[in-house]
C-alpha cells in the first residue's frame, strides 16, 4: 500500500497541466469518483490493522496534494467547473426573466378592505395576539358567565389570571381608547384564534379587520352610511346590505350585517342557504359602560363598532367554497390570485 501510494504521489507530481483539457484530464485519472486516489481509498480496508493509522495518514496526504494542485491550476485558469468545450457564459444571452410569486387572496382582500376605510378617514392600529382577560373581555363588558369565557370557546395560555388567545381585535379597540382621547376613527386588521372545529366553513385560527368611531353625536345612520358606502366599493353597486337586530355585549343596539349573496346573486345556493343572503360580519352602537370602561365619558360621547370576518368577504368576493383552501398553501390554488387588485 505504501508503495502504491508513493508512486502515485510522484504521478501526480509529474502530470503536467497546460490546458483546461489537461486539468480536466487530471481531475478524472485522480481525483474523481472513480479515480486513482479514490480506488485506493477503497482499498484501504483490507490493510492490516497495527497499519490501518499510517496508511491513512498518507493517504490523506496524497488526497490533499491532488486536490489542492487541481484547484490552484482551476482558479489560475479562471473556471470553477472545468467541462472540455465550456468557455463560460455567454454574455449576449437575454436575461431569465424572475418568476415572481402573487399575494395571498386574503393579503389581496385585506389590503383592498384597508384601503377604503382608510379614504374614509380611518387610521391603522395594532396589537398584541396574546392578551389578558381586561382588554379581551371584562372591558368589552362581557358577563362573567358568558361562553366566550370557556375553555370550549377560546384558547387560554393560563388561568389565574387569565391569559389567551385574542378571540377577537376588538381588544385593539380597547387598548385605543385607553391611550387616545375622542375622536377616534381607527380599525384593526388582525388574527384572532376561536377553539372551533375546522370544516369548510370554520377554522380555530381566522383574520377579522374591526373598526370604530368615537365623537360627539355619532349615530347608528353614521354607521349604516359607512357600511354602505364599504360593502359597494368591495363588491359592486348592484350588492345591497341590510341589519339584522342581533345582541353583542359590547355595542346597544347592535345588527348582524348580510349582503346579497355574491355567487348566486340573490337567487339562492347551498352557501347562502338558499335565502340570497350572506352574513359577514357584526356592528352597532358602542355600550356606554364600554366607553366608561376605556376612561371616556359616555355622556359626552358616543360611537358605533363593526367587525367582519376578512376569510368570509373573501370567499364571497372570490367565490371559494372551502374555508381550509386558505391555510393549505397549494401553489395550485394560490397561483389564481396572481395580478390581483
Amino acid at each position: 500500500m505504501l508503495e502504491k501510494i508513493k508512486e502515485l504521489s510522484k504521478q501526480i507530481e509529474d502530470f503536467k497541466i497546460e490546458s483546461k483539457e489537461q486539468l480536466e484530464n487530471f481531475r478524472l485519472e485522480f481525483i474523481s469518483r472513480k479515480g486513482k486516489v479514490t480506488v485506493l481509498f477503497d482499498d484501504f480496508k483490507n490493510v492490516a490493522p497495527e497499519l490501518k493509522k499510517q496508511m491513512g495518514q498518507e493517504l490523506n496526504k496524497l488526497k490533499v496534494a491532488a486536490q489542492s494542485k487541481f484547484d490552484a491550476l482551476q482558479e489560475n485558469m479562471g473556471t470553477n467547473k472545468v467541462q472540455g468545450k465550456n468557455e463560460g457564459a455567454d454574455l449576449t444571452l437575454p436575461v431569465v426573466p424572475n418568476a415572481l410569486g402573487s399575494l395571498h387572496p386574503l393579503n389581496v382582500v385585506k389590503n383592498r378592505m384597508i384601503e377604503i376605510f382608510e379614504r374614509m378617514g380611518f387610521n391603522l392600529s395594532e396589537g398584541p395576539e396574546i392578551e389578558d382577560d381586561w382588554h379581551n373581555f371584562t372591558a368589552l363588558n362581557f358577563p362573567e358567565d358568558h361562553p366566550a369565557r370557556e375553555m370550549q370557546d377560546t384558547f387560554f395560555v393560563q388561568k389565574n389570571p387569565d391569559i389567551a388567545l385574542r378571540t377577537h381585535t376588538s381588544s385593539v379597540q380597547v387598548r385605543t381608547m385607553e391611550n387616545q382621547k375622542p375622536p377616534i376613527r381607527t380599525i384593526s386588521p388582525g388574527r384572532v384564534y376561536r377553539n372551533e372545529a375546522i370544516s369548510a366553513r370554520a377554522h380555530c385560527m381566522f383574520h377579522q379587520i374591526e373598526g370604530m368611531y368615537i365623537d360627539k353625536k355619532v349615530s347608528f345612520a353614521d354607521l349604516k352610511n359607512t357600511l354602505y358606502h364599504f360593502v359597494k366599493e368591495l363588491f359592486d353597486e348592484d350588492t345591497k346590505i341590510r341589519f339584522r337586530p342581533s345582541y353583542f355585549p359590547f355595542t346597544e343596539p347592535s345588527a348582524e350585517i348580510d349582503i346579497t349573496c355574491n355567487i348566486c346573486k340573490g337567487k339562492g345556493c347551498n352557501i347562502c342557504k338558499y335565502s340570497g343572503w350572506v352574513e359577514i360580519g357584526g356592528s352597532g352602537m358602542m355600550d356606554p359602560n364600554v366607553l366608561s370602561n376605556c376612561g371616556i365619558d359616555p355622556n359626552e360621547y358616543s360611537g358605533f363598532a363593526f367587525g367582519m370576518g376578512i376569510e368570509r368577504v373573501t370567499m364571497l368576493k372570490y367565490q371559494i367554497r372551502d374555508l381550509r383552501l386558505f391555510t393549505e398553501n397549494d401553489i395550485r390554488f394560490l397561483r389564481q390570485f396572481k395580478g390581483a387588485e
